[in-house]
């Protein structure tokens, strides 16, 4: 196979072709490249040459579209980084398909399953992240070529891609900074050449993701409409800059930074970016209306972030299914109530479940990433959460907590806790187990959105909730083994 003939024969009819369809095919004809090519060195073994690609702005708007449409893959982020693999890892479910996730169930990462999700995590992304990689090689050769505000933003998003791929394979394959920083962990890969990047520790990955994202956020900053205001429509450059949730925006950005910073353990730089984006008032709560009527099951005027997953109601459909096959994830109601403290006036509670009509009456299944009922328009389909404000109200939250502010903190929890119809916290009534809290607000916010785990991880909590495991630190958990292809071709150290 000729990788670099038939890769620029590719990406060329791409360019020309159906704009839908090329982006998934680019980024899909990537995964089948990596796979001809084993991922030993990080990136594709063949250095890609495509001038013919980089011509013109369509060509830079179709490979960082490539990276966003590699992203909405059952692989990682729409379904084993969010409610699969993770959701099992993060004890969330009740019930699911044991044969293939039993042993993730039991931190079990030698299987033939937890195996082959792990690689696939780690090529996937580095997949996106080698396209993304690609446009940055290439984007400041001829600014001339893009119109008004085009050139920072499809830079800026690139960066951010990036940084942000790299930082969930971090979460992934790399100790907790609590644990080690200068522990190894994996390469951050800046290019596409035979180069073999090096394995950085998390220390250096940690350092490398903030500088892109430093440089993105200056690039966004005076370019985003979402920060400058700037008026959107079809007819302006074919409404490429509309729906700026579906981008890495500014906001997102300094939402990306806020949860960096709180796994390095720089707080106030965490409460400052999240600040940005709470203070920006982009990112309303959802209301109880269009939850209570189905409109907006996925939250979606919440996300700082989302994936436009246009499959999703194919491949969400066996996922969260009322007649219990399977392939289904679901919670117990009598599990349910538990998580919610029987707080069942809880907005969470009421809307974004549903009961088994058939032979599990009592499984509950998430509504999240199901098709919003009619009346919605298309703004509230297809999405997939990635990042959202409650986060951020979370990391105010706990920061204030872990610099002795306890009456701020117990504010920040209950602006959320109020945007989910619960009563406020007061100085009695809060819980005394602050972390713990968080678990628990976590689980019940992020369920199915891949959070709660790398939450226990960073806090480096010795027990899993729901979890078989004496000590999740000593048993090595949280750090999921390098795929064998990068211990035995590549010849990393050990990373836990």
């Amino acid at each position: 196979m000729n990788h670099q003939q038939t890769y620029k024969k590719w990406c060329k009819s791409l360019v020309k072709g159906n704009s839908y369809f090329s982006l998934f095919t680019l980024s899909l004809f990537t995964l089948i490249l990596t796979s001809c090519n084993s991922w030993l060195d990080v990136q594709p073994r063949s250095q890609v040459e495509d001038t013919e690609l980089f011509e013109t702005e369509s060509g830079f708007k179709e490979v960082l579209a490539g990276v966003y449409s590699s992203m909405v893959s059952s692989k990682t982020y729409a379904k084993e980084m969010t409610f699969g693999l993770m959701g099992i890892l993060g004890h969330e479910w009740d019930y699911y398909y044991e044969s293939q996730y039993k042993d993730a169930a039991a931190f079990d990462y030698e299987s033939s399953y937890p195996v082959g999700y792990l690689r696939d995590i780690w090529a996937t992304n580095y997949s996106g992240i080698a396209n993304a990689n690609n446009l940055l090689a290439h984007i400041d050769d001829n600014p001339g070529l893009f119109s008004r505000d085009n050139h920072d933003v499809i830079k800026g998003e690139a960066l951010a891609l990036r940084a942000f791929l790299h930082f969930d394979l971090l979460r992934c394959f790399g100790v907790s900074f609590a644990v080690n920083p200068d522990q190894p962990a994996i390469p951050y890969s800046t290019g596409l050449s035979y180069q073999v990047f090096p394995q950085l520790t998390v220390r250096q990955v940690a350092d490398a993701v903030t500088t892109d994202l430093l440089q993105a956020e200056a690039l966004l900053e005076g370019a985003d409409p979402i920060v400058t205001g700037r008026t959107i429509t079809e007819s302006v450059d074919n409404g490429y800059l509309l729906n700026r949730q579906l981008h890495l925006n500014y906001y997102a950005v300094k939402g990306l930074q806020a949860r960096v910073y709180m796994w390095t353990g720089e707080y106030d730089k965490a409460l400052a970016a999240a600040d940005i984006v709470i203070k920006a008032n982009a990112f309303p709560w959802a209301t109880v209306s269009n939850l209570q009527s189905g409109v907006d099951r996925s939250l979606a005027t919440e996300q700082l972030f989302a994936l436009n997953n246009l499959t999703q109601e194919t491949d969400i459909a066996d996922r969260f299914f009322d007649e219990g096959s399977q392939y289904t994830f679901a919670v117990t109601e009598t599990r349910r109530l538990e998580y919610f403290d029987n707080a069942t006036q809880d907005y969470r509670y009421t809307f974004l479940y549903k009961a088994d009509s058939g032979t599990n009456p009592q499984n509950r299944y998430l509504r999240k990433y199901d098709t919003p009922a009619s009346g919605g328009d298309t703004y509230y389909k297809y999405k997939m959460p990635l990042m959202r404000i409650s986060e951020m109200y979370l990391i105010r939250s706990e920061v204030y907590h872990r610099n002795g502010d306890d009456t701020k903190a117990r504010t920040a929890l209950n602006d959320l806790r109020q945007a989910r119809n619960l009563p406020p916290f007061t100085e009695t009534t809060m819980p005394t187990d602050y972390d713990l809290e968080l678990i628990r607000e976590y689980r019940r916010e992020f369920i199915g959105e891949g959070q709660l785990f790398f939450l226990y991880k960073r806090l480096n909590r010795t027990a899993i909730l729901y979890a078989n495991i004496e000590d999740a630190v000593a048993s090595k958990v949280y750090t999921f083994p390098l795929p064998l292809t990068e211990t035995e071709a590549a010849q990393r150290e050990a990373n836990k």
